[in-house]
Order: structure tokens, then C-alpha cells, then sequence
């Protein structure tokens, strides 16, 4: 990567100005043997993000990973498991990249996250179940596990948190499931204290509320109304919806009984803003950047969009700056007849399947791959 003065400081100053974490929604092979991770870090990147989508277009693409699959086939290896081999090696180098900014922020950044197998997103106990294996197999203190924010994934979210171990819930879409993923992590924690836990310091966990798919679904059906109202609301309801949910994330986290979790070092489950390259290229390339800076968050980016960011981007504190138009935009997004709970429910059913298709196919690669071996 090239990066200016200029650029590395608007990357840098997204933090020490606004509160605001930038992490990298990306990761390859040759980051990690070439040092541009190392690169990424120093230009203020403060964590890292990855899910199978992003694994399938590193391994497909790049004959970087051939030489070990090569070795754990001809070892006996099963496909599956090599899959793994192959991402959890990425994640360890990536863990190693990130942890001075771990220890530097005292545990409250420098995290990697891996996703579980998409395909347990309906299976709480099997959901838990693989989240435990990688914490253990990965044993790093900046390690977070995805779990999908799905109905069945939240009991594992509190599992999880519950057994000290930091978790990244994924695939959220909704300011209500937003909320039930907020209580699954203070019920964690509260279950660990009551397990004994006396330092909840080391327990991180953040919630990553998805958005640019939200305008994606939410425009294609103001554009079936097609009336001058409906127009003029395309682009504006993702934005809108992550600012009320910031909304919430302040109420949720204050009172007496989160008070009592602070008390025993709890740290706040941060806002996690993920899907924020625009799909619409008549949007602005910054908009889901520009918009959703505060403190107390993070945004996760491509590297197309962090490119964008660093050159183009507006340093300026906006999460919260006008919730009653934020709620004004939903109202009229309803008011128009479109059932937000009902467009949360399809973009999860679909980054689901999305992400199980990314597995698949790649598994199929692997496997047409390893008999290519024999």
C-alpha cells in the first residue's frame, strides 16, 4: 500500500479526534509474508475483519496458499480441515501484526476476527461449540470469534461471553436485534461474574450492524413505489438506522446496572459499522464513513474504501449529530409502507446464504485442488 502524510493522519485522526476505530475489512497471504499488514498498521488501522467471502477470494486468487494446502493434502489432511490450516494461519499472522495495538490500547483494540462455519448460523449449541474450538486453537488475547447475530446465535453470543472469551456479532440489520444483541453481551457478562469472574477487563466484544445492504433493499423498493417522496429517500435510510441504533447503544449503556459491570472493568460492546463500501456508485465512495463518526465506535473498510477515506474523507463527529432527522427519514421509510423488520429479515436470510456459498464454493475449489494432487 502508498499511503501520504496526509492520508495516514486522516486515518489516525478518526481516532485521536473522534474516538472512532478504523479496522481493515480484508486480509490475504501476501499482506502477511510481505509486511504491507505491518504497513496497514502503522497508518493507523487499529483491527481486522475478515469472513468467508473475503477467505475465498484470497485462496482462489492467489497461488500464495498453494504450498501449504500442497503439504496438509499430501500429509492426509481432509479438505475441511486444510481449509482451516489455511485460515487460521492467516489469522495468527494477522494476531501478531495487531497485538502492539492491543497492548498499547490495554484491551480495547488490535483485534482479528474469524467467522465461524456460516453454515451453524441456525444452531446455537454447535454455533458455541465452534467458537469455543477456534478460541482455544487460536489462543490469542486480540482474537475475537464471529458469531452471526441471528436469533439462534445470540444464546452462543452470551455462552461466549459468559466464558470470558471476546466475540464480534456479525450480521446485524435491525435496531431491535441490535438491542437483543446488546442484552446477550450484559447477560454474559453478568453470568461471568457470577461464575466468578472479578475482572471483566479482558472480555471485548463488538456489534457489527451491517449498512450499505440496507440501502441496497431499502432503494430497490422505494424505486417499486417510484413517487417523488420515495425518490428522495433513496441513500438516506442505512445512515438514518445506524444513527438511531447509536442511539440506543448510549441508553443501553448507562444506569445502574451496567454501572455495576464497570465497576469490575466491563468494557463497552462498541458499535461496529461493517458493510461500508457503497454498492450505488452515485453515492459518495465515503458516505458510510463521512456519516457514522463518533466516539465509542468502530468502522470496519475494504481497502478500496479506506483508499477513498484517506484521500477524500471528512474527519468530523456525525453519528449523533441530528438523531430527530434520523428518525424523521425512518418514519417517512415506513410511512411509505416498507417494513424495516421485514427488510432485516431478508438481508440476514441473504448474508447467510452469501457466506455459505462463499464456503462452499470454495471447499469445491479445494477439493477439485487436492485431487488435482493425487
Amino acid at each position: 500500500m502508498t499511503t501520504s502524510n496526509n492520508s495516514r493522519n486522516r486515518l489516525s485522526t478518526l481516532y485521536s479526534q473522534q474516538g472512532q476505530s478504523p479496522w481493515l475489512d480484508n486480509l490475504r497471504r501476501g499482506w502477511i509474508t510481505t509486511g504491507e499488514l505491518d504497513q496497514w498498521v502503522t497508518s493507523g488501522i487499529r483491527g481486522l475483519t475478515s469472513n468467508p467471502a473475503i477467505f475465498q477470494k484470497a485462496i482462489e486468487g492467489s497461488e500464495d496458499y498453494d504450498e501449504q494446502f500442497r503439504q496438509l493434502i499430501t500429509d492426509g489432511t481432509s479438505v475441511h480441515d486444510a481449509y482451516w490450516d489455511l485460515v487460521t494461519s492467516d489469522i495468527r499472522g494477522a494476531l501478531r501484526a495487531l497485538r502492539p495495538v492491543y497492548e498499547a490500547s490495554l484491551g480495547t483494540d488490535g483485534f482479528v476476527s474469524v467467522e465461524v462455519d456460516p453454515a451453524l448460523a441456525r444452531d446455537s449449541d454447535q454455533t458455541a461449540t465452534a467458537a469455543r474450538a477456534l478460541h482455544e486453537r487460536l489462543n490469542a488475547p486480540n482474537l475475537m470469534v464471529k458469531i452471526p447475530g441471528t436469533r439462534e446465535g445470540l444464546p452462543a453470543v452470551r455462552t461466549m461471553i459468559g466464558e470470558a472469551r471476546s466475540i464480534n456479532v456479525t450480521l446485524i440489520f435491525s435496531v431491535q436485534r441490535y438491542s437483543e444483541v446488546m442484552e446477550a453481551y450484559i447477560s454474559g457478562l453478568e453470568d461471568a461474574v457470577e461464575d466468578g469472574c472479578d475482572d471483566l477487563s479482558k472480555i471485548a466484544s463488538v456489534a457489527s450492524f451491517f449498512i450499505s445492504r440496507t440501502d441496497t433493499e431499502i432503494d430497490r423498493r422505494l424505486e417499486e413505489i417510484g413517487s417523488e417522496e420515495a425518490l428522495s429517500l433513496r441513500g438516506r435510510t442505512a445512515v438514518a438506522q445506524a444513527q438511531i441504533a447509536y442511539r440506543t447503544f448510549i441508553s443501553v449503556f448507562a444506569g445502574p446496572r451496567w454501572q455495576a459491570l464497570t465497576d469490575k472493568g466491563a468494557q463497552l460492546q462498541r458499535p461496529l459499522w461493517a458493510s461500508t463500501s457503497t454498492k450505488n456508485p452515485d453515492y459518495s465512495e465515503t458516505l458510510y464513513v463521512d456519516e457514522l463518526i463518533g466516539p465509542n465506535t468502530v468502522n470496519t473498510m475494504p481497502d478500496n474504501t479506506i483508499a477513498a477515506f484517506t484521500e477524500n474523507g471528512t474527519v468530523a463527529r456525525t453519528v449523533d449529530s441530528d438523531f430527530a432527522q434520523s428518525q424523521a427519514v425512518l418514519d417517512a421509510v415506513t410511512g411509505l409502507g416498507i417494513d424495516l423488520d421485514d427488510v432485516a429479515a431478508v438481508l440476514e436470510q441473504e448474508g447467510v446464504a452469501s457466506f455459505v456459498k462463499s464456503f462452499d464454493e470454495l471447499i469445491t475449489s479445494l477439493s477439485t485442488k487436492a485431487q488435482s494432487l493425487n
